[in-house]
């Protein structure tokens, strides 16, 4: 089995069940808790490059902060610089393994890179 990495929020239940999924795979992946660490601009374009999407699409729409920054109307680069300034508009969680990058909804798309 490969290293991976898990861009994680503890209180998300979706990011629980694929750290777990991950662990019961025989793997201890490195947390990286994006909420208190951040992204950079460069990190975040390359992580949606590899998993094969767009910043609209890896955007938490849901998130009320997405509605008031008005991100449906925006443009790739003003939706990455809001995700920058705002971590939370990141929909998650993110699995990076050596085989590539995903956005674990719905969770069995990791399988895809385990």
């Amino acid at each position: 089995m490969s290293d991976a990495t898990i861009y994680h929020n503890p209180k998300c239940s979706t990011s629980r069940k694929t750290l777990d999924k991950l662990r019961d795979a025989g793997l201890e992946p490195t947390v990286v808790k994006y909420l208190d660490e951040g992204w950079t601009r460069d990190q975040l374009a390359a992580l949606f490059a590899d998993a094969g999407l767009t910043p609209a699409q890896a955007a938490r729409k849901r998130e009320a902060l997405y509605k008031e920054l008005n991100l449906a109307e925006a443009s790739d680069d003003e939706i990455l610089d809001a995700m920058v300034a705002h971590p939370v508009l990141v929909e998650r969680p993110f699995v990076v393994t050596d085989k590539g990058a995903r956005l674990a909804r719905p969770i069995d798309s990791v399988d895809e890179i385990l």
